[in-house]
């Protein structure tokens, strides 16, 4: 009798250790997993001081932003590229920013421009190009946009309104000065650009 009973006792305590370690096994992964899930939030998070308060500000990830910045880099290229007042040091200044946000299709084009006279005539008719963006297409799985645009030509004899439509591609490289959106576009063309009723 005395001996069953100290094997039931053994039993007990035995069973008591091990729901003890597997209880405590248990909490401490949990306190783990918490702990990184805590770390990672905060990560995430950015906080600014006012003084001595400090703000919450959430950081912005890059998938968020990509469409905006995408539309913002093709509408900024369109301008440096097409907004063009009578200076020739101004004209290769622009057109060279230009340059910067795209590939070798856009260099291409502004040869073509270049051997059909359009840079000087601009110049020696003291010409004032300017475009407005009416809207931008954009598909962000293919990364591949359309560009809806006016261009204004203004002339000392008469001015010329003409519907622009161009085309092209988007890529990620590095961001640098010159290019501060870090995209590229690339296989640009112009589809449409002809003369509107003024």
């Amino acid at each position: 009798m005395l001996i069953k009973s100290l094997e039931q006792k053994t039993k007990l305590a035995l069973t008591t250790v091990m729901a003890t370690i597997i209880g405590c096994t248990v909490i401490c992964g949990f306190t783990v997993w918490a702990c990184l899930s805590m770390l990672s939030d905060e990560r995430n998070q950015i906080y600014v001081l006012d003084g001595d308060i400090p703000f919450l500000a959430e950081r912005t990830k890059l998938e968020s932003n990509f469409i905006m910045e995408a539309e913002a880099h093709i509408a900024l290229f369109h301008q440096y590229f097409f907004n063009l007042p009578p200076d020739n040091d101004y004209i290769k200044w622009t057109v060279g920013k230009a340059m910067y946000m795209a590939d070798g299709t856009a260099l291409k084009q502004k040869q073509a421009l270049d051997e059909n006279g359009f840079y000087s005539d601009i110049i020696s008719s003291s010409a004032v190009c300017t475009i407005i963006c009416d809207s931008i297409n954009f598909d962000e799985h293919e990364k591949k946009f359309t560009y809806y645009g006016t261009q204004l030509i203004k002339r000392r004899t008469r001015d010329l309104k003409r519907s622009m439509i161009t085309s092209g591609y988007i890529e990620n490289v590095p961001r640098t000065q010159n290019n501060p959106h870090g995209l590229l576009i690339t296989n640009w063309r112009t589809i449409e650009n002809k003369d509107l009723d003024y």
